[in-house]
Formats: structure tokens, C-alpha cells, sequence
């Protein structure tokens, strides 16, 4: 019945995708070539979780670790560190933002001078907002240590190789943080004592030190934000539970209420603290909303798989982590199809979907307040999606939201079909900015 009830909005998706094809055949209509030198983005610095690892974990002394097959199996170079078989969701924005090569991750002793240049990742596997998250893991860097190193180590060698002052030079760049998922499951529900804080109480205190991190990187010179919101933990493979006996495994409703909790509040302070941060601009992307659409209807997009991970994984009850693929193991042939490469992360396929879809933004329920195409970037077809065997993403202009309705507007005045479906776009937008509120309620009358 809830895939029913989705119906409705994936069509008119669909066909709202299908009238900005048709009319955005030339995408550098769209802006000026001025507007497009203007909004051009350099590099990325980024900073998370493994979901952000480019190979910073490989560097550390950590248990866990995604330098070896079957991670990688589709990526240009093989077993890099990214916790997934090809490109993370870093990788497709920076192609999207058409960024010359990969950002390299920080502790490879080859990201230094030129190669530093497209910016560096700062994201570790098992890592934090919080210090003491996961810290049994042993090396890992919480976010707070990962802005450390930015500070210390690559704003001074950044500084040394710019010519304009390194706050005029920073405004190129894109500072994406993606980080919370990890304070959830091995810190907050690892916690078995009676004392712990509820569940509002603790995001409250993670939002609360990620809004002070964010102000940090701004205060180094940061002001193009991108901050991803949470996925719905509670559906990946290693999240699954059983809630009666001899019945299928099912999401973990306590992990998703928290993502919830956590992006209601995200979405919050990213319209609090813009103006505490002068000439800084956020966009948050709503994992939660664009994965969950995928899982609710996964045959719209090209998925079969939603439930059991593409590689072999060493299940929590039979003593293994319940996340990392086993070393040198076999993996499925259908990458493409399935939604979860491992325990707990994505596939290339996922991460395609939620690059293509921060980048050329749909809804403000998946991202808010605009799309990141404005902050640089020309083009949403990528050479390097055909390369990869990957369908781009559609429609293939920047044209899209306000923008591409716009246009249509445009180019089609006098269409009946066309005023409708303006209507309805602005119709869809207002009940979407209800969809925190309408779960929020929810959670509460279900703890009542």
C-alpha cells in the first residue's frame, strides 16, 4: 500500500523529467558564459564517514578497511579505499561539477602540491561527529580531527601555492560533510546503559557540535557548503531484524526514526545558521528522502536488489562485522541492480542516483534550499557515466526545478499541458516541505 501511495509522485517525476528533456536540448542556454566562469568550483575538500572515503583509511591504523577486492572491482584503479565497487557519491559530484580528476584523499603521500589542487578528502571509515564515536576502532579520525588537518596541514600548504589570499581562494571550493550515521549505530545503540540520553537529546548534541564544526571550516574560509543528510540506516543489510519469529528481516525503525530526527534537525540549522556565517551558502541533501524513494520502488530506477548486499559479508551472528565484504571473495554480476554493495554501503549505481540528483535538484524534500549546479558547473552528462556503463543522469541540462520550469514556460506558452504541470510542481513543493513535519508527528504519537 505505501509503494501505491508513492505512485503519483515518482509519475509526475517521471514526466516532469521527460517535458525538461525536451525542452533543454542545449544546456549552455541556460546560463551565460560569464555566470558559468563565475560559478566555476575548482575542488572539493571533504569531510565523513566511509560512505565519503576516498582511501584516507587505508593510510590508518583501522580495522576497517576497503583496499582490497571485491571493493573497487569497477572502479578505474581498482582497490583504492572507497567503501564500495566504483564511485563514490563524491566521485559522481565531482564529475558532475566537472572537477579535472578524483579528490585524493588526505593521508596518501602523494596529495600534496599540484596533485592537492582539485582539493582533498578528509572523510575516514567508522568515523564521527562525536570524538568517542567508534574510537575502539583504533586511528580513525573524528570530524573534529579531520578540520584539524585541514587547518594544520593542507591550509598552509594551500596557502603557500595561492596567489590571492586563501579566503579569496577557498570561495572556489566546495565543502562537503557528511558524517552522523556512525554516532547512531556504534556509539548511541551500542550503549546499553539506563542513563543514556533519549534520542532527542542526543541529535540534539550532535547537531549542536556540527553546527560549531561547520562554523569552524568557515571561519578557515569555507563558504560553499554541501551537508548530507542521513540514509535510512535501518534498511541496509547489517540493520535488518527479525520482529517475529519465522518472519522475513525487516528495516530497524529505531535507526530510521533517528535519521529522521537527524535530518529534521539538519534541515533546521541549515536555515539557522546562514546568517551566522556571512557570505556562506548551504545546501542539504536529503539522503534519506532519495534512497527511500529507490527502496519503495526500486523497478522505477533500475533496481532488483534492495535487501541483501552485492558481495559476501560475514554476518554479525556468525562473529564478522556484519558490514565488509570478505577479502578476494566473489561478488554479484547484477552491480547495477543491487542498492547495497556491502553491509552498509551503497552501490555505484546508489551513489549515481544521489550525485545526479543533489546536482540537478527535483524536490526540496531531497534538497534544500536550491540545487548544488549553483554553485559551478555546466552539464549533467558526463562522459565518464557512458564510460562506466552507467545510464547519466536525465535530463541531461542544469535546467531543472524552478529553472527548468521556467524554460518550459518559455518555449511553450500557450500549452495547456504545460500550465498544468507548473501547477502541479508548486502543489508537489508545498506538501513536500510538510515531510518532516508529518513524520516528526508521527514519532511522537508513536512514543505516546
Amino acid at each position: 500500500m505505501a509503494a501505491m501511495n508513492r505512485l503519483p509522485s515518482m509519475l509526475w517525476t517521471s514526466l516532469s523529467f521527460t517535458f525538461l528533456l525536451y525542452s533543454c536540448s542545449d544546456p549552455t542556454k541556460i546560463f551565460s558564459d560569464a555566470a558559468r566562469e563565475k560559478g566555476t568550483i575548482k575542488g572539493m575538500f571533504v569531510f565523513g564517514s566511509s560512505f565519503f572515503d576516498s582511501g584516507t583509511s587505508g593510510f590508518l591504523e583501522t580495522s576497517l578497511k576497503a583496499d582490497f577486492l571485491p571493493y573497487g572491482i569497477d572502479f578505474p584503479d581498482g582497490p583504492t579505499g572507497r567503501f564500495t565497487n566504483g564511485k563514490t557519491y563524491i566521485d559522481v559530484l565531482g564529475e558532475l561539477l566537472n572537477i579535472s580528476t578524483f579528490i585524493p584523499p588526505f593521508n596518501d603521500p602523494s596529495t600534496k602540491g599540484n596533485h592537492a589542487a582539485v582539493g582533498v578528502s578528509f572523510a575516514c571509515g567508522a568515523s564521527g561527529i562525536l570524538d568517542e564515536t567508534n574510537s575502539s576502532a583504533g586511528g580513525v579520525l573524528s570530524l573534529n580531527e579531520q578540520i584539524k588537518k585541514f587547518e594544520e596541514v593542507t591550509l598552509p600548504e594551500f596557502e603557500k601555492q595561492g596567489k590571492n589570499s586563501s579566503r579569496e581562494s577557498l570561495s572556489k571550493y566546495l565543502f562537503v560533510v557528511g558524517s552522523g550515521e556512525k554516532d547512531y549505530i556504534f556509539n548511541y545503540f551500542m550503549n546499553r546503559s539506563k542513563s543514556k540520553p533519549s534520542v532527542k537529546a542526543f541529535t540534539d548534541n550532535l547537531i549542536a557540535n556540527l553546527s560549531s564544526q561547520l562554523k569552524k571550516l568557515h571561519s578557515l574560509g569555507a563558504q560553499k557548503f554541501v551537508v548530507m543528510g542521513l540514509y535510512p540506516m535501518g534498511c541496509s543489510p547489517r540493520n535488518l531484524v527479525v520482529e517475529e519469529p519465522g518472519q522475513e528481516r525487516v528495516c530497524d525503525k529505531s535507526l530510521n526514526n533517528a535519521a529522521l530526527t537527524f535530518n529534521y534537525n539538519l534541515k533546521t540549522l541549515v536555515r539557522r545558521i546562514k546568517p551566522e556565517m556571512s557570505g556562506s551558502n548551504l545546501v542539504m541533501v536529503n539522503a534519506y528522502k532519495i534512497i527511500e524513494e529507490i527502496l519503495i520502488d526500486p523497478a522505477s530506477q533500475g533496481f532488483t536488489q534492495i535487501r541483501y548486499s552485492c558481495c559476501e559479508v560475514v554476518s554479525k551472528e556468525d562473529h564478522g562485522n556484519g558490514i565488509s565484504c570478505e577479502k578476494e571473495e566473489d561478488t554479484c554480476d547484477d552491480r547495477k541492480e543491487h542498492v547495497y554493495y556491502d553491509g552498509q554501503h551503497p552501490t555505484e549505481a546508489v551513489n549515481v542516483a544521489l550525485g545526479a540528483a543533489s546536482y540537478r535538484f527535483v524536490d526540496v524534500a531531497q534538497v534544500y534550499p536550491f540545487k548544488v549546479v549553483r554553485f559551478g558547473g555546466t552539464k549533467v552528462c558526463s562522459h565518464r557515466f557512458v564510460s562506466s556503463g552507467l545510464q547519466p543522469p536525465k535530463p541531461c541540462c542544469t535546467a531543472t526545478g524552478e529553472e527548468g520550469l521556467q524554460s518550459l514556460n518559455s518555449t511553450a506558452q500557450d500549452s495547456l499541458t504545460q500550465r498544468n504541470l507548473v501547477a502541479k510542481f508548486h502543489q508537489r513543493q508545498k506538501g513536500e516541505m510538510g515531510f518532516y513535519a508529518r513524520k516528526m508527528d508521527e514519532m511522537r504519537r508513536q512514543e505516546q
